[in-house]
């Protein structure tokens, strides 16, 4: 009776698979409020509001990948913010590695800022 054993293991790896969804999602929840803590230096905005994340992608074994762009080509901040993104990152409990990504394409305009961040800096 091999067969009611394998049947029966499925819904458990159904639950699991679930499970592990719903843990990427939570994942990315906090990824994204980390990333509302990181600020532009010389915009008072989180990079976040600033539009300047294009992907957060949770990957297996709580890998996080982040792919973003900066201001400008010429950011003061350019070699300090991706690793300030890396630092903090890996403060989420669960976090197991981080890679951050720049680039330049899409090219970041103005218009990439969320309508709070555009408030903010008075904008709208």
């Amino acid at each position: 009776m091999p067969w009611p054993l394998n049947f029966a293991q499925r819904p458990a790896e159904k639950t699991l698979q679930k499970l592990n969804m719903m843990d990427s999602e939570v994942l990315k929840q906090k990824v994204v409020d980390k990333l509302q803590t990181i600020f532009d230096p010389e915009i008072p905005v989180s990079i976040y509001e600033l539009g300047l994340i294009y992907e957060i992608n949770v990957l297996p074994i709580n890998n996080i990948q982040i792919v973003m762009t900066l201001t400008s080509p010429g950011c003061p901040a350019a070699q300090t913010i991706p690793v300030e993104v890396d630092q903090k990152l890996r403060e989420i409990e669960g976090v197991n590695d981080v890679h951050v990504a720049i680039t330049w394409t899409p090219t970041w305009n103005k218009t990439m800022m969320s309508e709070a961040a555009q408030l903010e800096l008075g904008m709208l």
